[in-house]
Protein backbone atom coordinates (compact mmCIF):
# COMPACT_ATOMS: atom_id res chain seq x y z
CA UNK A 1 0.00 0.00 0.00
CA UNK A 2 1.44 3.36 -1.02
CA UNK A 3 1.38 6.10 1.58
CA UNK A 4 1.24 9.88 1.30
CA UNK A 5 2.16 12.58 3.79
CA UNK A 6 -1.03 14.17 5.13
CA UNK A 7 -0.09 17.81 4.79
CA UNK A 8 1.16 19.65 7.87
CA UNK A 9 0.37 16.67 10.10
CA UNK A 10 3.33 14.76 8.71
CA UNK A 11 1.37 11.51 9.11
CA UNK A 12 2.03 8.93 6.39
CA UNK A 13 -1.46 7.70 5.53
CA UNK A 14 -2.49 4.92 3.17
CA UNK A 15 -3.79 6.11 -0.19
CA UNK A 16 -6.85 3.96 0.34
CA UNK A 17 -8.46 4.43 3.74
CA UNK A 18 -11.51 3.20 5.66
CA UNK A 19 -14.74 5.18 5.99
CA UNK A 20 -16.48 3.72 9.00
CA UNK A 21 -20.09 4.84 8.66
CA UNK A 22 -21.52 1.49 7.53
CA UNK A 23 -20.10 -0.54 10.41
CA UNK A 24 -23.24 -0.49 12.53
CA UNK A 25 -25.22 -2.30 9.83
CA UNK A 26 -23.46 -5.58 10.63
CA UNK A 27 -22.91 -7.77 13.67
CA UNK A 28 -20.13 -6.40 15.85
CA UNK A 29 -17.69 -9.29 15.36
CA UNK A 30 -18.18 -9.18 11.60
CA UNK A 31 -17.31 -5.47 11.46
CA UNK A 32 -14.34 -5.91 13.79
CA UNK A 33 -13.00 -8.62 11.51
CA UNK A 34 -13.53 -6.35 8.48
CA UNK A 35 -11.41 -3.54 9.96
CA UNK A 36 -8.68 -5.97 10.94
CA UNK A 37 -8.73 -7.42 7.45
CA UNK A 38 -8.33 -3.94 5.98
CA UNK A 39 -5.33 -3.44 8.26
CA UNK A 40 -3.65 -6.54 6.81
CA UNK A 41 -4.00 -4.93 3.38
CA UNK A 42 -2.06 -1.87 4.47
CA UNK A 43 -4.96 0.47 5.26
CA UNK A 44 -4.00 2.62 8.25
CA UNK A 45 -6.49 5.52 8.42
CA UNK A 46 -10.11 5.28 9.52
CA UNK A 47 -12.81 7.89 9.96
CA UNK A 48 -15.18 7.78 12.92
CA UNK A 49 -17.73 10.56 12.57
CA UNK A 50 -20.43 8.31 14.00
CA UNK A 51 -21.51 9.03 17.59
CA UNK A 52 -23.35 5.77 18.25
CA UNK A 53 -21.71 3.46 20.82
CA UNK A 54 -21.80 0.40 18.57
CA UNK A 55 -19.74 1.96 15.77
CA UNK A 56 -17.22 3.41 18.18
CA UNK A 57 -16.89 0.14 20.07
CA UNK A 58 -16.30 -1.74 16.84
CA UNK A 59 -13.42 0.53 15.85
CA UNK A 60 -11.92 0.53 19.33
CA UNK A 61 -12.00 -3.24 19.61
CA UNK A 62 -10.74 -3.74 16.06
CA UNK A 63 -7.61 -1.64 16.57
CA UNK A 64 -6.96 -2.68 20.18
CA UNK A 65 -3.39 -3.89 20.47
CA UNK A 66 -2.53 -2.08 17.25
CA UNK A 67 -3.55 1.46 18.20
CA UNK A 68 -0.24 2.97 17.11
CA UNK A 69 -0.64 1.45 13.64
CA UNK A 70 -3.89 3.30 12.92
CA UNK A 71 -4.68 6.97 12.40
CA UNK A 72 -8.19 7.79 13.61
CA UNK A 73 -10.22 10.78 12.40
CA UNK A 74 -12.43 11.44 15.42
CA UNK A 75 -15.11 14.12 15.14
CA UNK A 76 -15.80 16.82 17.72
CA UNK A 77 -19.40 18.00 17.56
CA UNK A 78 -20.95 14.69 16.54
CA UNK A 79 -23.17 13.74 19.48
CA UNK A 80 -25.58 10.98 20.52
CA UNK A 81 -28.77 12.29 22.07
CA UNK A 82 -31.72 10.06 22.95
CA UNK A 83 -30.50 7.36 20.60
CA UNK A 84 -30.06 9.74 17.67
CA UNK A 85 -27.16 11.48 15.91
CA UNK A 86 -27.20 15.24 16.50
CA UNK A 87 -24.61 17.69 15.20
CA UNK A 88 -24.06 20.12 18.06
CA UNK A 89 -21.77 22.91 19.30
CA UNK A 90 -23.39 22.93 22.74
CA UNK A 91 -20.64 21.98 25.18
CA UNK A 92 -23.00 20.09 27.47
CA UNK A 93 -23.28 17.57 24.60
CA UNK A 94 -19.98 18.08 22.76
CA UNK A 95 -17.64 17.37 25.65
CA UNK A 96 -19.20 14.11 26.90
CA UNK A 97 -19.57 12.88 23.31
CA UNK A 98 -15.88 13.42 22.63
CA UNK A 99 -14.87 11.88 25.96
CA UNK A 100 -16.98 8.86 25.03
CA UNK A 101 -15.17 8.63 21.70
CA UNK A 102 -11.81 8.83 23.43
CA UNK A 103 -12.73 6.05 25.83
CA UNK A 104 -14.17 3.70 23.23
CA UNK A 105 -11.35 4.19 20.67
CA UNK A 106 -8.67 3.68 23.29
CA UNK A 107 -5.09 4.85 23.62
CA UNK A 108 -5.90 8.15 25.32
CA UNK A 109 -5.65 10.25 22.18
CA UNK A 110 -7.20 10.89 18.77
CA UNK A 111 -4.82 11.39 15.86
CA UNK A 112 -6.99 13.79 13.87
CA UNK A 113 -9.48 15.80 15.90
CA UNK A 114 -12.06 16.82 13.32
CA UNK A 115 -14.21 19.92 13.71
CA UNK A 116 -17.34 18.12 12.63
CA UNK A 117 -19.30 18.97 9.49
CA UNK A 118 -19.40 22.68 8.75
CA UNK A 119 -21.14 23.55 5.48
CA UNK A 120 -22.37 27.10 6.12
CA UNK A 121 -20.77 30.40 7.05
CA UNK A 122 -23.24 30.71 9.91
CA UNK A 123 -22.09 27.38 11.34
CA UNK A 124 -18.45 28.40 10.83
CA UNK A 125 -19.01 31.58 12.82
CA UNK A 126 -20.72 29.67 15.60
CA UNK A 127 -17.80 27.26 15.82
CA UNK A 128 -15.09 29.89 15.63
CA UNK A 129 -16.59 32.39 18.07
CA UNK A 130 -17.74 30.23 20.96
CA UNK A 131 -16.16 28.00 23.58
CA UNK A 132 -16.40 25.13 21.09
CA UNK A 133 -13.21 26.19 19.30
CA UNK A 134 -11.50 26.91 22.63
CA UNK A 135 -12.23 23.32 23.59
CA UNK A 136 -10.77 21.99 20.35
CA UNK A 137 -7.62 24.06 20.74
CA UNK A 138 -7.21 23.00 24.38
CA UNK A 139 -7.50 19.34 23.39
CA UNK A 140 -4.74 19.95 20.87
CA UNK A 141 -2.57 21.80 23.38
CA UNK A 142 -2.99 18.94 25.86
CA UNK A 143 -2.01 16.37 23.21
CA UNK A 144 -5.38 14.62 23.40
CA UNK A 145 -5.89 15.35 19.72
CA UNK A 146 -2.60 15.23 17.85
CA UNK A 147 -3.75 17.37 14.93
CA UNK A 148 -6.74 19.61 14.14
CA UNK A 149 -8.84 18.86 11.08
CA UNK A 150 -12.25 19.85 9.71
CA UNK A 151 -14.92 18.11 7.66
CA UNK A 152 -17.00 19.93 5.04
CA UNK A 153 -18.73 19.46 1.69
CA UNK A 154 -18.55 23.16 0.80
CA UNK A 155 -15.39 24.46 -0.94
CA UNK A 156 -15.97 27.94 0.47
CA UNK A 157 -15.77 26.56 4.00
CA UNK A 158 -12.74 24.51 2.98
CA UNK A 159 -11.03 27.67 1.82
CA UNK A 160 -11.86 29.42 5.11
CA UNK A 161 -10.37 26.46 6.96
CA UNK A 162 -7.13 26.66 4.98
CA UNK A 163 -6.88 30.40 5.51
CA UNK A 164 -7.53 30.03 9.26
CA UNK A 165 -4.01 28.67 9.56
CA UNK A 166 -4.43 26.30 12.53
CA UNK A 167 -6.39 23.62 10.64
CA UNK A 168 -3.91 21.07 9.33
CA UNK A 169 -6.11 18.92 7.09
CA UNK A 170 -9.67 18.66 5.82
CA UNK A 171 -12.07 15.84 5.06
CA UNK A 172 -13.82 16.82 1.84
CA UNK A 173 -16.30 15.18 -0.55
CA UNK A 174 -14.71 14.51 -3.95
CA UNK A 175 -15.90 12.58 -6.99
CA UNK A 176 -16.31 13.45 -10.69
CA UNK A 177 -19.99 14.35 -10.21
CA UNK A 178 -19.56 16.52 -7.11
CA UNK A 179 -16.70 18.36 -8.80
CA UNK A 180 -19.13 19.81 -11.35
CA UNK A 181 -21.34 21.31 -8.66
CA UNK A 182 -20.95 24.89 -7.40
CA UNK A 183 -20.59 25.58 -3.69
CA UNK A 184 -23.70 24.93 -1.65
CA UNK A 185 -24.71 24.79 2.01
CA UNK A 186 -27.19 21.99 1.22
CA UNK A 187 -25.54 18.58 0.91
CA UNK A 188 -28.67 16.97 -0.54
CA UNK A 189 -28.47 19.24 -3.57
CA UNK A 190 -25.10 17.70 -4.43
CA UNK A 191 -26.90 14.48 -5.35
CA UNK A 192 -29.55 16.15 -7.50
CA UNK A 193 -30.05 18.41 -10.47
CA UNK A 194 -27.36 17.24 -12.87
CA UNK A 195 -28.00 18.33 -16.43
CA UNK A 196 -26.13 18.94 -19.64
CA UNK A 197 -25.46 22.57 -18.77
CA UNK A 198 -22.82 21.46 -16.29
CA UNK A 199 -19.38 20.68 -17.63
CA UNK A 200 -16.01 20.48 -16.01
CA UNK A 201 -14.67 21.12 -12.55
CA UNK A 202 -16.30 23.96 -10.66
CA UNK A 203 -13.73 26.79 -10.30
CA UNK A 204 -14.20 27.10 -6.54
CA UNK A 205 -13.54 23.42 -6.00
CA UNK A 206 -10.46 23.53 -8.24
CA UNK A 207 -9.24 26.56 -6.32
CA UNK A 208 -9.66 24.75 -3.01
CA UNK A 209 -7.58 21.78 -4.17
CA UNK A 210 -4.78 24.04 -5.31
CA UNK A 211 -4.99 26.16 -2.18
CA UNK A 212 -4.64 23.03 -0.03
CA UNK A 213 -1.62 21.89 -1.99
CA UNK A 214 0.00 25.32 -1.80
CA UNK A 215 -0.56 25.62 1.96
CA UNK A 216 0.29 22.00 2.76
CA UNK A 217 -3.19 21.25 4.08
CA UNK A 218 -3.82 17.59 3.35
CA UNK A 219 -7.16 16.32 2.08
CA UNK A 220 -8.81 13.05 2.95
CA UNK A 221 -11.77 12.17 0.75
CA UNK A 222 -15.31 11.17 1.64
CA UNK A 223 -18.15 10.22 -0.72
CA UNK A 224 -15.67 9.23 -3.40
CA UNK A 225 -18.14 6.79 -4.97
CA UNK A 226 -21.10 9.24 -5.03
CA UNK A 227 -22.99 6.86 -2.75
CA UNK A 228 -22.39 4.04 -5.25
CA UNK A 229 -24.30 5.89 -7.97
CA UNK A 230 -21.23 6.09 -10.20
CA UNK A 231 -21.04 2.30 -10.44
CA UNK A 232 -24.29 2.07 -12.45
CA UNK A 233 -24.90 3.84 -15.77
CA UNK A 234 -28.56 4.21 -14.82
CA UNK A 235 -27.74 6.29 -11.72
CA UNK A 236 -24.51 7.94 -12.81
CA UNK A 237 -24.96 11.61 -13.81
CA UNK A 238 -22.58 10.88 -16.68
CA UNK A 239 -24.83 8.20 -18.14
CA UNK A 240 -21.99 5.71 -17.93
CA UNK A 241 -20.52 3.59 -15.15
CA UNK A 242 -17.21 3.95 -13.33
CA UNK A 243 -15.29 1.30 -11.42
CA UNK A 244 -14.05 1.68 -7.83
CA UNK A 245 -10.48 1.90 -9.13
CA UNK A 246 -11.40 4.74 -11.51
CA UNK A 247 -13.15 6.69 -8.75
CA UNK A 248 -10.19 6.20 -6.43
CA UNK A 249 -7.76 7.36 -9.10
CA UNK A 250 -9.88 10.42 -9.81
CA UNK A 251 -9.78 11.45 -6.15
CA UNK A 252 -6.08 10.74 -5.74
CA UNK A 253 -5.18 12.87 -8.77
CA UNK A 254 -6.76 16.00 -7.27
CA UNK A 255 -4.11 18.38 -5.89
CA UNK A 256 -3.74 18.12 -2.14
CA UNK A 257 -5.45 14.73 -1.81
CA UNK A 258 -3.66 12.18 0.35
CA UNK A 259 -6.20 9.42 1.02
CA UNK A 260 -9.68 8.36 -0.06
CA UNK A 261 -11.78 6.81 2.70
CA UNK A 262 -14.01 4.17 1.14
CA UNK A 263 -17.01 2.55 2.79
CA UNK A 264 -17.01 -1.24 3.02
CA UNK A 265 -19.57 -3.91 3.79
CA UNK A 266 -17.46 -6.92 2.82
CA UNK A 267 -13.87 -8.10 2.45
CA UNK A 268 -14.49 -8.30 -1.28
CA UNK A 269 -15.16 -4.56 -1.33
CA UNK A 270 -11.93 -3.97 0.56
CA UNK A 271 -10.12 -6.07 -2.04
CA UNK A 272 -11.75 -4.11 -4.88
CA UNK A 273 -10.49 -0.83 -3.42
CA UNK A 274 -7.02 -2.05 -2.52
CA UNK A 275 -6.71 -3.43 -6.06
CA UNK A 276 -6.03 0.17 -7.00
CA UNK A 277 -2.44 -0.27 -5.86
CA UNK A 278 -1.73 -2.94 -8.47
CA UNK A 279 -4.06 -1.71 -11.22
CA UNK A 280 -2.69 -0.83 -14.64
CA UNK A 281 -3.08 2.57 -16.25
CA UNK A 282 -5.95 1.30 -18.40
CA UNK A 283 -7.84 0.15 -15.31
CA UNK A 284 -7.31 3.53 -13.60
CA UNK A 285 -8.38 5.53 -16.64
CA UNK A 286 -11.33 7.69 -15.59
CA UNK A 287 -10.63 10.30 -18.25
CA UNK A 288 -11.82 8.21 -21.17
CA UNK A 289 -15.04 7.43 -19.30
CA UNK A 290 -15.78 11.11 -18.70
CA UNK A 291 -14.77 12.21 -22.19
CA UNK A 292 -16.95 9.63 -23.91
CA UNK A 293 -19.93 10.03 -21.56
CA UNK A 294 -23.22 10.85 -23.27
CA UNK A 295 -24.04 13.57 -20.72
CA UNK A 296 -21.07 15.63 -19.49
CA UNK A 297 -17.53 16.41 -20.39
CA UNK A 298 -14.63 18.37 -19.01
CA UNK A 299 -13.61 19.65 -22.45
CA UNK A 300 -10.70 22.06 -22.37
CA UNK A 301 -9.82 21.34 -18.73
CA UNK A 302 -6.78 19.41 -17.60
CA UNK A 303 -7.77 16.76 -15.07
CA UNK A 304 -4.14 15.60 -14.58
CA UNK A 305 -5.07 12.15 -15.84
CA UNK A 306 -1.75 11.48 -17.59
CA UNK A 307 -3.13 10.52 -21.00
CA UNK A 308 -0.73 13.04 -22.51
CA UNK A 309 2.23 10.74 -21.78
CA UNK A 310 4.73 9.93 -23.11
CA UNK A 311 6.39 13.25 -23.92
CA UNK A 312 9.41 13.05 -26.26
CA UNK A 313 11.16 15.56 -23.96
CA UNK A 314 10.07 13.58 -20.87
CA UNK A 315 8.14 16.54 -19.43
CA UNK A 316 5.72 15.62 -16.65
CA UNK A 317 2.88 17.51 -18.35
CA UNK A 318 0.27 16.82 -15.68
CA UNK A 319 2.56 18.15 -12.94
CA UNK A 320 3.47 21.25 -14.95
CA UNK A 321 -0.24 21.87 -15.48
CA UNK A 322 -0.91 21.49 -11.75
CA UNK A 323 1.77 24.06 -10.90
CA UNK A 324 0.54 26.38 -13.64
CA UNK A 325 -3.10 26.16 -12.52
CA UNK A 326 -2.03 26.86 -8.96
CA UNK A 327 0.22 29.78 -9.94
CA UNK A 328 -2.36 31.67 -11.98
CA UNK A 329 -4.63 31.84 -8.93
CA UNK A 330 -2.04 34.02 -7.21
CA UNK A 331 -1.23 37.71 -7.80
CA UNK A 332 2.40 36.59 -8.20
CA UNK A 333 4.08 33.19 -8.25
CA UNK A 334 4.96 32.16 -4.66
CA UNK A 335 8.62 31.31 -4.20
CA UNK A 336 7.72 27.94 -2.69
CA UNK A 337 5.72 27.02 -5.78
CA UNK A 338 8.46 28.25 -8.09
CA UNK A 339 11.00 26.10 -6.27
CA UNK A 340 8.78 23.03 -6.69
CA UNK A 341 8.48 23.77 -10.38
CA UNK A 342 12.22 24.28 -10.76
CA UNK A 343 12.84 20.93 -9.08
CA UNK A 344 11.16 19.16 -12.01
CA UNK A 345 13.78 17.33 -14.10
CA UNK A 346 12.19 18.67 -17.30
CA UNK A 347 10.26 21.92 -17.49
CA UNK A 348 7.75 23.55 -19.78
CA UNK A 349 10.39 25.50 -21.69
CA UNK A 350 11.73 22.23 -23.13
CA UNK A 351 8.48 21.62 -25.02
CA UNK A 352 9.14 21.36 -28.76
CA UNK A 353 5.51 21.94 -29.71
CA UNK A 354 5.07 18.59 -31.44
CA UNK A 355 1.50 18.39 -30.07
CA UNK A 356 1.54 14.60 -29.97
CA UNK A 357 0.26 14.94 -26.39
CA UNK A 358 -2.77 16.88 -27.63
CA UNK A 359 -3.76 13.99 -29.88
CA UNK A 360 -3.98 11.78 -26.80
CA UNK A 361 -5.76 14.24 -24.48
CA UNK A 362 -9.40 13.15 -23.97
CA UNK A 363 -10.45 16.71 -23.14
CA UNK A 364 -8.94 18.67 -26.00
CA UNK A 365 -6.57 20.68 -23.80
CA UNK A 366 -4.24 22.93 -25.80
CA UNK A 367 -1.18 21.56 -24.08
CA UNK A 368 1.53 23.14 -26.23
CA UNK A 369 -0.02 26.54 -25.63
CA UNK A 370 -0.17 25.89 -21.88
CA UNK A 371 3.50 24.86 -21.89
CA UNK A 372 4.38 28.19 -23.49
CA UNK A 373 2.38 30.07 -20.87
CA UNK A 374 3.88 28.04 -18.04
CA UNK A 375 7.39 28.67 -19.32
CA UNK A 376 6.71 32.39 -19.52
CA UNK A 377 5.09 32.47 -16.06
CA UNK A 378 7.84 30.56 -14.29
CA UNK A 379 10.65 32.05 -16.34
CA UNK A 380 12.01 28.82 -17.77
Amino acid sequence: MNKRKLGKTGLMVSEVGFGGEWLERHPEEESIELIRYAGTKGINIIDCWMPDPKSRDIIGKAIAGQRDQWYVQGHIGSTWQDGQYVRSRDMKYVKPAFEDLLTRIGGGYIDLGMIHYIDSVEEWNICMNTEFIDYVKQLHKDGIIRHIGLSTHNPRIGKMAVEAGFIEMILFSINPAFDMKPATEDLDSMFEGYDQNLSGIDPERAELYHLCEENNVGITVMKGFFGGRLFDAATSPFGTAFTPVQCIHYALTRPGVCSILCGYDTKEQVDAAVAYETAGEDEKDYASVIASAPLHSYMGQCTYCGHCKPCPMDIDIAMVNKFYDLAILQPSVPESLKSHYEALPHRAGECVGCQSCEERCPFGVKIAERMEKASELFGS
